[in-house]
């Protein structure tokens, strides 16, 4: 059972990140034959004022 952990910093629609979680889904059933039912996709939202990169925060960019 593979377990896919994603972490994104928030602001994509509830759509985009759907999308993305079923792409992610058919590539792990493709490319190391997993069936589809036994993969699990979890992705963590992080607000922006709680994700630092290189000293600036996310939400003062």
């Amino acid at each position: 059972m593979p377990l896919v952990h994603i972490d994104l910093v928030a602001g994509r629609s509830d759509e985009q990140l759907k999308a993305m979680m079923t792409d992610v889904t058919t590539a792990i059933e493709k490319h190391i034959g997993v069936p589809r039912e036994n993969v699990k996709v979890v992705v963590n939202e992080m607000q922006p004022n709680h994700f630092m990169d290189g000293g600036v925060l996310r939400s003062e960019k």
